[in-house]
């Protein structure tokens, strides 16, 4: 019987198990205690570093309202104007946006089983992690994966996303 329990998933987070599996992705949706809609409480409730955390960002291009969602380090802040260089101006997705162009709630933006065409970016700073963790559709979702298995899962380029801290001044 405690397999039946531990079967039991979300909706969203049951549709992305069912993703991972239609794709041969031999790693389980893991549900935490507590939430993981952010990178901290995601990387204490696996016990590993904040930068191992593949999170989702997601911005509105301006010139056709598409989506556009940037999976980034943990660690990282993304850098707005890096991501418009490559993809053209931004705006701001709201929670309503994002839910119905990407199919998630925000806290639980999976990088795959969009419901609508995502333009996507991928942080070159996950690419020196043996694995990573990306939410799947839940706030207490999550699966792991390699950066490799997220490249060829989304199909986007990997780039230089993330916000630099500028020197200190003398």
């Amino acid at each position: 019987m405690q397999d039946n329990l531990q079967e039991k998933l979300p909706d969203t987070a049951q549709r992305v198990a069912d993703l991972l599996v239609s794709i041969g992705h031999n790693k389980p949706v893991v549900m935490l205690p507590e939430t993981g809609k952010t990178s901290a409480e995601a990387a204490a409730g696996l016990g590993c570093s904040v930068a191992e955390i593949a999170k989702s960002i997601v911005f509105r291009r301006l010139s056709d309202d598409a989506a556009v969602m940037v999976v980034a380090s943990g660690a990282n802040r993304v850098d707005e104007h890096k991501v418009a260089a490559i993809v053209g101006p931004l705006g701001r997705a709201d929670a309503k946006f994002v839910k119905t162009r990407i199919g998630y709630a925000i806290g639980g933006v999976c990088p795959i089983g969009h419901v609508e065409k995502t333009v996507m970016l991928i942080d070159q700073d996950l690419m020196q992690y043996g694995s990573v963790w990306a939410a799947a559709g839940h706030p207490h979702a999550v699966f792991n994966l390699t950066p490799q298995q997220l490249v060829a899962m989304t199909g986007a380029p990997v780039v230089d996303v993330a916000l630099k801290a500028s020197p200190a001044a003398e």
